[in-house]
Order: structure tokens, then C-alpha cells, then sequence
């Protein structure tokens, strides 16, 4: 291997950042984007097991159409199309819609799939502080050509604090700004029946990335628009293009899972959860939502993060310390994930560590 990829992989080593693959079998979970427990629970698979090519080949048929328009229809969505993964979604949509002298804005917590998304295509673009209104407006009224695009999680992944989508959707119809959200851990947990933070302004929104691979307990994503924006992506996201479908039977089940009445009981499982934990541990001096699955623990240290994070390991716990670059130096943390699942007797054990 190439010296400078050596001396990139020794760098993290001696900041203490460098990932490694890790499995927390037997030990309790407080670390999955399992929030319902729905990767718990048997799947039964009915008809082909592969798609055999992409869908504009041999991967499109009659159950991915019909399972699209169904999850359409149930998000309020005139049309979605699916993408085998979030991290597909978001750099198919940001690499192949916003176009030369176009301008993307987006805030400076979202996600790396959009950011690779943004660089791999060809508009201007420019970050603006996290949930920081008045810096977006600024951003907005000096950008005077071409379309613009603002870019917003949400329920932010690292910071389990969400975004103000009613003032945020009113600032880009004002500026004439194309809002997309990114759903993916809204998704299935908060929202009207769990149809994400976005589905209240489902009409007045650009377009919408819902996930099936976190609270869904499945696979894949969909970019929820309208029809012709559907068709542009079938012709420019070179992600969904150039990739093999997913398999009928994952469609289906992606159709299913989002109507399933269960969701609503795991739901309120979940809150119950996540009130206990946070009147328990912290009250309301955490800095997360108070109804996210995601719960920060700051830390602001790698070496004590990390201490932290074995602590509680050692414990029969599992969680994940997150470092920079995931997170910008001096914010180092301690992920929490609360689960529908979750008993309060495994709580208390956390709880315990932590305090």
C-alpha cells in the first residue's frame, strides 16, 4: 500500500480515532438503529430472491411499481422511487438535480451521503451553522442565480436534535428555495403514526428521503416527490441507474412495514422508554430531543470518551463513542440509542455507568 495511505491510517492511530469493525453479540443493546425491534422478528420471504439486474434492465416489475405507489400514498407523496440504500438516495437526488450555477445550502450537521452527494455534482454550495435560521437567511438573500436548494435532516444522526421545519419551510418558500429532508431517523418514530417530522408539510416540500434500514428493521430508501422529479431521477441518478434492484420480496415487505399497526404500540413503548431514561439519568439537561431515539451524552475528550464507552461495554452494555471527523474535534461523544425494547432494568444498568 502507498506510504501516504500508511501515514493517513497512522495519523488516526496516534489521535486514537482509528475505526475498527467491532460485534457487541450477547450484549445489550443501546447502540442499533433497531428503534421499533423490528429486525427481531422472522421474515418470511415470498417469490424471487434477486432482482438480476437494475431496474431500468431486468430489476423493474409490477410489485416494485405497485410497492412504490403504495409508500407513495401512505407518506402523501405523489410519487416515490426507491434506492437500495439512504446513502444511495442522497448522492443520486444531490449529484444529478442541482445543476451548474445552482446552489445547494445545507447545514453543517447533515449527513456525509448528502455532502458526497454535493461533490460529486456541479452546483455551487455552501454550509450554514446547525439549525441557525438567520445564517440560512443570510445565505439565501445573497444568492441570486439559478435555482437553490436547502439541504436539512429531520432528526439529526449525531445529535438527536431536530430541525425547525415550520420555520424552515416557510424561509425557502419566502426565498423561492427547494427544501429536501432527509427522514431517515424520523422515519418510522416521530411524526403523525410515524411518518416522519416532514409529512406535516408534505405539500410544501421538495422532496423527502425516507429509510427502511433503521426504525423499518429492512433495507433501501425513497426519495418522495413529485412525478416528474421521480422520472429525472430515473434518467440522471446515476445511483439508481447503474446499481442492481432490490428484490421483489424486499419492495413488498418496505410496502408492509410502514403500515404495519404495530408501529403505532412501539411507538409509545419507545417514549415511555425514553421519558424514563431521561428523568433517571439526566432530566432535560441532555441535548437531544426529547422524543429521539438518539440520545447524546457530550464529552468533549477522546481519551475520556473512549474511557467511557469501555466502561460501559465492560459492563454488558453496548454503545459507540463517536469521534471526529463523524463529529467535529471537541464534540466527541457517547451514542445513545433508546429502543422500544429496551427494559428498564437495562436502563438502570446504564444509567448506573453513566452517573
Amino acid at each position: 500500500m502507498d506510504s501516504k495511505l500508511h501515514k493517513k491510517l497512522s495519523e488516526r492511530h496516534e489521535k486514537g480515532t482509528l475505526r475498527s469493525l467491532s460485534s457487541f453479540e450477547g450484549l445489550v443493546d443501546f447502540y442499533s438503529n433497531d428503534y421499533l425491534g423490528w429486525t427481531q422478528e422472522p421474515i418470511s420471504f415470498i417469490g424471487n430472491s434477486g432482482a438480476t439486474g437494475s431496474r431500468l434492465i431486468s430489476g423493474n416489475s409490477k410489485v416494485a411499481e405497485e410497492s412504490e405507489a403504495e409508500i407513495a400514498k401512505y407518506f402523501n407523496s405523489e410519487s416515490a422511487l426507491m434506492f437500495s440504500s439512504g446513502y444511495d438516495a442522497n448522492i443520486g437526488f444531490f449529484s444529478a438535480v442541482p445543476q451548474k450555477d445552482d446552489t445547494i445550502l445545507y447545514d453543517s450537521e447533515i449527513h456525509a451521503s448528502v455532502r458526497d452527494g454535493i461533490r460529486m455534482g456541479i452546483a455551487n454550495s455552501f454550509s450554514f451553522r446547525h439549525n441557525n435560521l438567520q445564517h440560512l437567511e443570510e445565505k439565501l438573500s445573497k444568492t441570486t442565480s439559478g435555482a437553490i436548494y436547502v439541504a436539512v435532516e429531520s432528526l439529526y444522526s449525531m445529535n438527536g436534535d431536530t430541525a425547525p421545519l415550520n420555520e424552515l419551510v416557510s424561509l425557502c418558500e419566502r426565498y423561492g428555495a427547494y427544501l429536501i429532508v432527509d427522514e431517515a431517523h424520523a422515519g418510522g418514530v416521530l411524526g403523525e403514526q410515524g411518518k416522519g417530522l416532514g409529512f406535516e408539510f408534505s405539500n410544501r416540500i421538495f422532496a423527502r428521503v425516507i429509510t427502511f434500514g433503521k426504525a423499518y428493521g429492512s433495507h433501501g430508501a425513497c426519495v418522495l416527490s413529485n412525478s416528474d422529479l421521480r422520472d429525472y431521477l430515473v434518467n440522471f441518478a446515476r445511483s439508481f441507474i447503474y446499481t442492481t434492484a432490490l428484490p421483489n420480496y424486499v419492495f413488498s415487505h418496505n410496502a408492509a412495514i410502514v403500515s404495519n399497526d404495530e408501529n403505532l404500540s412501539r411507538m409509545e413503548m419507545l417514549q415511555e422508554n425514553l421519558k424514563y431514561f431521561r428523568e433517571s439519568m439526566f432530566g432535560d439537561s441532555l441535548p437531544s430531543d426529547t422524543r429521539s431515539p438518539i440520545q447524546i451524552v457530550p464529552v468533549g475528550s477522546i481519551n475520556e470518551t473512549k474511557r467511557l464507552a469501555e466502561r460501559i461495554i465492560s459492563s454488558g452494555i453496548s454503545v459507540k463513542p463517536i469521534f471526529s471527523p463523524t463529529v467535529p474535534e471537541g464534540k466527541e461523544c457517547i451514542r445513545i440509542c433508546i429502543h422500544a425494547f429496551n427494559t428498564k432494568e437495562e436502563m438502570d444498568r446504564l444509567i448506573k455507568v453513566l452517573s
